[in-house]
């Protein structure tokens, strides 16, 4: 993808996890005309594989710029993607609750928070976040309600929110979509979701377990899709 014009395409910033959600949503805003600013984090998960690979879709889809930032969700724990003593769940495991031990507590909201900051300073009103509330794991804050909730705070709590004329927007353009729509646009804009990673538990490779509800999800999504699955298995 070309980048857009520096002088006068808006600024996003958008959150980039590595997984086929993010890089989908990250082609979305560049097709939409937006310079992006890439931002993924090191929060205490299993695994760096898929930083890696938010590093590849970054630079494949023409971030402007692409920052990890460093924060330690382990040190609370909670759940079984930041505390080892957690087993993460595989097909067949029982669950006795409807939310996973896969949801990490507040996520979404404290990425939302570093997000937030940095559109103030760059002056950017769009933040683009690749949630989903159809073909997901059942998480709290991918919910439509929870994005609404955090605009309007958004709007309320910021400098930007209160003196600029246009209002903070958080950008949900997958929260309606199947996973196999999600895959049938990504590939239609040129993602190449063979860099991606998905998987909870992938190894030092990035390769997937095939087992966990991510890869259940994203398996089930290339074969609705009609597109060949190019994810690496262990």
């Amino acid at each position: 993808m070309s980048l857009p014009a520096a002088t006068t395409a808006p600024t996003a910033i958008v959150l980039v996890s590595g997984g086929l959600d993010s890089a989908t949503c990250l082609a979305l805003a560049r097709q939409a005309g937006f310079r992006c600013h890439a931002l993924s984090f090191q929060y205490g998960q299993r695994h760096r594989a898929e930083l890696d690979a938010a590093q590849r879709v970054a630079a494949q889809l023409g971030a402007v710029e692409h920052r990890v930032m460093q924060i330690d969700l382990a040190a609370f724990g909670g759940s079984a993607l930041t505390d080892a003593s957690i087993a993460v769940p595989v097909a067949g495991t029982p669950s006795v609750s409807p939310i996973p031990v896969t949801y990490v507590p507040a996520r979404n909201t404290v990425f939302l928070s570093f997000a937030l900051a940095w559109a103030e300073v760059l002056q950017a009103h769009d933040i683009y976040i690749g949630v989903n509330a159809v073909d997901y794991s059942g998480y709290p804050d991918c919910r439509p309600e929870f994005i609404a909730a955090f605009e309007r705070m958004a709007n309320l709590a910021t400098r930007a929110g209160v003196e600029d004329a246009a209002p903070l927007r958080i950008r949900t353009p997958l929260i309606d979509l199947s996973k196999a729509e999600i895959i049938r646009q990504g590939t239609a804009l040129g993602v190449d979701f063979g860099t991606t990673v998905s998987c909870y538990q992938a190894d030092a490779q990035g390769r997937a377990c095939g087992e966990c509800d991510s890869c259940r999800l994203r398996r089930a999504g290339f074969a609705a899709a009609g597109v060949a699955d190019p994810t690496r298995y262990r």
